[in-house]
């Protein structure tokens, strides 16, 4: 009787067992897409990343074939364009150089720009590394895996902006100028924006005598606002296309496609321009996209 009674008790010490584990595989299975993956060396034989976050921890993903654009494709942005790559070449050869703001008009090639250095400097050493606005809080941690690392590393920030409050804000503002230890000398920040201060201001801030919110001193708020604008050394400018820089835009990006920019593309070319409501370097694409895809198809279907 007493060897039934501890076979049965057994019994359901097992089934709870099996029961927990179960459960415990089932809570797992939940918290798994939630955990980063485990921590492990960078691939540095690639020449751009992409800061990932997870949870409490972050990550450089190696990125293979990174998406670039030809330099010299990119039109009526010449005097950037020198800028840029002057200050590049004094990043690359270990020569002091400034951190860029790249500010203006949607669509012009600010973006474009800076992926487009890729291939310029890649093999002499250029590596560039995508973070999101909301990482930026990381970069102690990433710049932690850049010191002392021979290959120069540009921090790509794309379409930059902060609202009040933002964490990233002053953990950038640190890695421009560096706080109490110095800079890290092979980083450089290239940021792209469509505002020159980077903060929403308002049209009280400029009336510094108004008490405003209870801000005693809103001249000094605006200081703040400004200051992290001004520590990037080089400000690049881009500006509305006007209709000869657009059309110049649509005849290279034809060109990429093997089409020559006719009478007829240039009159197609202004139409869609006209119904996007906009022209700039990124309609132009839209437009060579959509040229170069129907002509094709449609010299295609004449074969048949």
């Amino acid at each position: 009787m007493a060897g039934c009674f501890l076979i049965g008790r057994k019994e359901r010490m097992m089934d709870a067992l099996q029961d927990f584990l179960c459960r415990a595989e089932a809570v797992l299975s939940r918290l798994e897409p939630m955990l980063p993956p485990p921590r492990r060396e960078p691939d540095w034989s690639a020449q751009a990343f992409r800061w990932h976050r997870q949870g409490l921890a972050g990550w450089l993903e190696a990125v293979h074939e990174p998406h670039s654009v030809e330099m010299g494709r990119l039109a009526s942005v010449d005097v950037q364009r020198e800028q840029l790559l002057a200050n590049t070449r004094q990043f690359i050869e270990g020569l002091p150089a400034n951190n860029v703001l790249l500010t203006g008009a949607r669509g012009t090639g600010k973006s474009s720009l800076v992926k487009a250095l890729l291939p310029e400097f890649g093999r002499e050493g250029l590596r560039l590394i995508e973070i999101d606005r909301e990482h930026l809080a990381d970069l102690p941690q990433l710049v932690e895996l850049l010191v002392g690392r021979r290959e120069r590393f540009i921090l790509f920030c794309d379409d930059l902006s902060f609202e009040h409050g933002d964490a990233g804000y002053k953990a950038l503002k640190i890695a421009l100028d560096g706080g109490l230890s110095r800079r890290c000398d092979n980083l450089l920040v290239y940021a792209t924006s469509n505002r020159r201060h980077l903060l929403p201001e308002q049209m009280s801030e400029n009336r510094e005598g108004w008490l405003h919110d209870g801000e005693i001193h809103p001249g000094e708020a605006v200081e703040e606002k400004v200051s992290l604008s001004d520590r990037f050394g080089l400000w690049l400018s881009f500006y509305p296309f006007d209709q000869d820089a657009y059309l110049a835009a649509v005849k290279e990006w034809l060109g990429h496609f093997g089409l020559k920019c006719g009478d007829k593309a240039e009159r197609a070319a202004l139409q869609w321009s006209l119904s996007r409501g906009s022209r700039s370097g990124r309609v132009a694409w839209q437009f060579a996209c959509h040229w170069a895809g129907s002509q094709k198809l449609a010299k295609k279907a004449g074969r048949k």
